[in-house]
C-alpha cells in the first residue's frame, strides 16, 4: 500500500509544536510539521574610532591603535542581527563588550576567522547599545567604541523552521534541516547561511546546501555522523534584512545526540531488504516495493516520522483506482510525497517476489513491528533499482547526493572536506 503522489511539498507558516501529518502513501495534503528549533542588504554602516590621545594610542581606556567600529558610532535603524566588526583591513577581533542603554551587557563570541563577533542572542529592537572592540592588527594591539541603535520590529517577515529538538536521539543520517517560507532568494542565502551555526561534538567538518528554490537548507557531512555525536545548532535568522522586503522572523536552537548505526538497504531486483547494525548485517526482510504505474523512489532517503498506528487517506487523489482510506500499523515515513515502510498483511504472499504497493516498501507485520522497535528518526534506507529517482527535496535528500554534488549547493565557498564551526571555542 502506499503511492508516491507529490514531490517537494511546500512548506506553509510553520508552528513549533506541529507533528508530521501521515495521510498516507498517496495524495499528501497535509503540510509538513514546524519544528524548532554575511553581509545583508542594508548592512550596517562603518563607524569611526573612539576618540584618543594622538600622543598615547589607547588612552580612552582600550589598549591599541584606534580602529573604526561597525556598526558606526550614531548609526540608527540597524538590525537586530547586526554583528560587531570593523572596516580596518586585517583586524582580528577577540574581544568586544556590548551593553544596552539600560546596562545591561550582551555576550557573544567572535568568529572563528576573527571577523566579527556575534551575539548569542538577538539585539532587542528599538534600543540604543554602545560596543568597545579590541582585536590585533598587522601593527599589533587595536581598538575602538560605537554606539548605534537599532532598527524597530519589522512588520514583513519570513517563516522558518528547524528539524531538531533537544534532548533527542536520532540516526546517524539525520541531516540539519531548516526551511523557509517563501524561500529565501538566491541573492541572500550567503548572508542567512553565514547566520546558521552549527557545532558537533566530537568535530565533524560539514556544508550546507541549498535546494533550488530556497525553502530548504540541508547540514551534513563529507559521511554519516559518528555514533554517539552531538550535534548543537543556531539558525540566527531573526532581524536579517532579506531583498525582497521581508525579514527573519525568529532564532531558533536545539542540540540532539546521534544514536548507534542502524541502516536499511532495499533492493528491486531481489526485493529484499538487508539491516546493518553497527556495521553487522542483523537480518534480511522481504519487501514488496511499488508496482509498475506507482513505483517508488531509488535513491537515498532517512525516517523522518514514526506512527505506530495511523489512517492513510487518499480520496482527494485525482485517479479513482488509488482513492482508498486504510488503517495502518508500524509506519515509517520516507517522502513528503507519501512514501513509508509500513506493515502489509495484504501483500505478504508477494513480499520477496513481485512489487504491488502504491509506492511505498510493504513487510510483514512482525516484521514491521520488528524494524519499528529499532529505528530512530534519520535512521537511513537506500532503496535501489526502481523505475523512479528521488527527487530532491522530496523528503530529507541530503545523503542522496554525493559530496562532491552537495558542496556546490552551499551559498558559501567549501573548504575541501568540509568547513568547520563557524564561531570561536
Amino acid at each position: 500500500m502506499g503511492r508516491f503522489a507529490r514531490a517537494g511539498a511546500m512548506v506553509g507558516v510553520l508552528a513549533l509544536t506541529a507533528s508530521l501529518a501521515l495521510t498516507g502513501c498517496g495524495s499528501d495534503p497535509a503540510e509538513p510539521p514546524a519544528f524548532v528549533g554575511g553581509d545583508p542588504t542594508g548592512a550596517p554602516r562603518t563607524g569611526v574610532a573612539a576618540p584618543v590621545d594622538d600622543e598615547r594610542p589607547g588612552s580612552s581606556g582600550s589598549p591599541g591603535t584606534p580602529v573604526t567600529v561597525s556598526p558606526a558610532e550614531g548609526a540608527k535603524n540597524q538590525p537586530v542581527s547586526a554583528e560587531i566588526g570593523t572596516a580596518d583591513p586585517g583586524v582580528k577581533i577577540t574581544e568586544v563588550t556590548l551593553t544596552a542603554a539600560n546596562g545591561d551587557k550582551v555576550a557573544g563570541t567572535p568568529r572563528a576567522d576573527g571577523s566579527s563577533w556575534v551575539p548569542a542572542t538577538p539585539l532587542k529592537y528599538g534600543t540604543k547599545y554602545t560596543a568597545t572592540v579590541t582585536g590585533t592588527g598587522s601593527a599589533g594591539p587595536v581598538s575602538g567604541t560605537s554606539t548605534f541603535t537599532t532598527m524597530r520590529k519589522p512588520k514583513s517577515t519570513i517563516g522558518s523552521g528547524l528539524y531538531l529538538f533537544d534532548d533527542r536521539t536520532y540516526g546517524v543520517a539525520m541531516p540539519v534541516v531548516t526551511e523557509f517560507s517563501p524561500g529565501i532568494p538566491k541573492k541572500d542565502r550567503a548572508a542567512v547561511q553565514k547566520r546558521m551555526f552549527v557545532t558537533t561534538n566530537p568535530p565533524q567538518p560539514g556544508a550546507w546546501h541549498w535546494v533550488s528554490n530556497g525553502t530548504q537548507a540541508y547540514y551534513r557531512g563529507p559521511e554519516y555522523w559518528q555514533p554517539g555525536t552531538t550535534i548543537a545548532v543556531r539558525i540566527a535568522l531573526e532581524g536579517i534584512p532579506l531583498s525582497n522586503g521581508r525579514y527573519g522572523n525568529v532564532d531558533r536552537k536545539a542540540t540532539g545526540k546521534i544514536g548507534r548505526s542502524f541502516e536499511m538497504k532495499v533492493s528491486n531486483a531481489t526485493k529484499q531488504m538487508t539491516v546493518i547494525e553497527n556495521g553487522q548485517v542483523t537480518r534480511t526482510l522481504p519487501v514488496s516495493l511499488g508496482k509498475k504505474s506507482t513505483p517508488s523512489s531509488s535513491g537515498t532517503m532517512v525516517v523522518m516520522e514514526k506512527k505506530a498506528a495511523t489512517v492513510f487517506d487518499t480520496r482527494d487523489d485525482p485517479d479513482p483506482a488509488n482513492r482508498y482510506v486504510t488503517d495502518i500499523e508500524f509506519a515509517q515515513r520516507l517522502t513528503w510525497g507519501g512514501e513509508y515502510i509500513h506493515a502489509a498483511p495484504w501483500s505478504v504472499q508477494h513480499q520477496g517476489r513481485r512489487n504491488v504497493s502504491h509506492g511505498c516498501v510493504n513487510v510483514a507485520t512482525d516484521n514491521a513491528r520488528w524494524l519499528f522497535d529499532r529505528t530512530m528518526v534519520g535512521d537511513p534506507i537506500t532503496i535501489t533499482g526502481t523505475e523512479r529517482k528521488l527527487a530532491a527535496g522530496n523528503g530529507w535528500t541530503a545523503w542522496n547526493l554525493s559530496w562532491a554534488e552537495f558542496v556546490k549547493g552551499s551559498a558559501l565557498p567549501v573548504p575541501e572536506g568540509g568547513s568547520g564551526p563557524a564561531l570561536a571555542g
